[in-house]
């Protein structure tokens, strides 16, 4: 008997196994040869991160936990009663799509992110659990509190969902995409061929100056364009210095 999936359950679950696979990679590679990308030593990392590795996994699962479970119910809800599949529009209908639940998912994130580090109650109590990790690596780029993960992760990404009105089954490559990115700008790496910085500055150097304190007040673009911090007057530019310990330094640029 042929199993067959839908395409519900695979949007649901396949951005989670891309998350630990594309994470896994880095893991894999991090060797010594890896010492010459990285953007922080590992005595840094090691002397700055609160959170042991394997809490960083539980928390993670966690968040992912939710993920699915709204997820199910988004699909629920939505799902059509007569069993009918909806038709997958155009090539360019699903690349407009794609741009436009980008725009969503920025502009969702860039504003619920700012107000997290503005409002003090919620950085103590929910978002400083993020930057627990100073030193930013790839598997822990969903660590956060659950309440962050719903509000900022799994609720932008539904209203990305929603209001381009994709099918299930674009949404199965659009949230494996911003797995993806979200898990290269928390890498902790600058590799050199990296495809996507040649389309994104929004990416790993860009990202580790808000992890840093003197960065904590900027940057909060999130996951792909930088528009947000650039029109607000968040954007601190920066500029990627060779450590003499080996690797590179994202040095913020003063501004005048």
């Amino acid at each position: 008997m042929e199993f067959m999936m839908s395409d519900e359950l695979l949007g649901t679950f396949v951005p989670v196994f891309v998350y630990w696979f594309y994470s896994g990679l880095y893991v894999i590679l991090d060797g010594k040869a890896m010492d010459k990308y990285r953007l922080h030593t590992r005595v840094e990392e090691d002397a700055k991160n609160l959170v042991s590795k394997t809490t960083v996994v539980k928390g993670v699962l966690i968040q992912q936990a939710f993920q699915i479970a709204v997820s199910l119910s988004l699909f629920t809800i939505i799902s059509n009663e007569s069993g009918t599949v909806k038709p997958q529009p155009s090539l360019m209908v699903v690349v407009v799509q794609f741009l436009v639940a980008m725009f969503v998912m920025d502009t969702w994130q860039y504003f619920i992110h700012r107000y997290m580090h503005i409002n003090k109650f919620l950085y103590k109590h929910v978002h400083s659990k993020h930057h627990t990790l100073v030193v930013p690596y790839a598997f822990g780029a969903l660590y956060n509190h659950p309440l962050e993960g719903l509000l900022l992760d799994t609720v932008g990404g539904a209203l990305s969902f929603l209001v381009t009105g994709m099918t299930p089954r674009t949404g199965i490559f659009f949230f494996s995409f911003a797995t993806i990115k979200t898990v290269d700008d928390h890498c902790g790496v600058w590799l050199p061929g990296n495809i996507l910085h040649l389309f994104f500055s929004n990416n790993s150097a860009y990202h580790d100056v808000h992890h840093q304190l003197y960065g904590s007040k900027y940057n909060f673009s999130q996951p792909f364009f930088v528009m947000w911090d650039k029109i607000l007057g968040t954007y601190m530019p920066y500029s990627l210095e060779t450590r003499k310990e080996g690797g590179f330094e994202a040095r913020p640029i003063k501004k005048d």
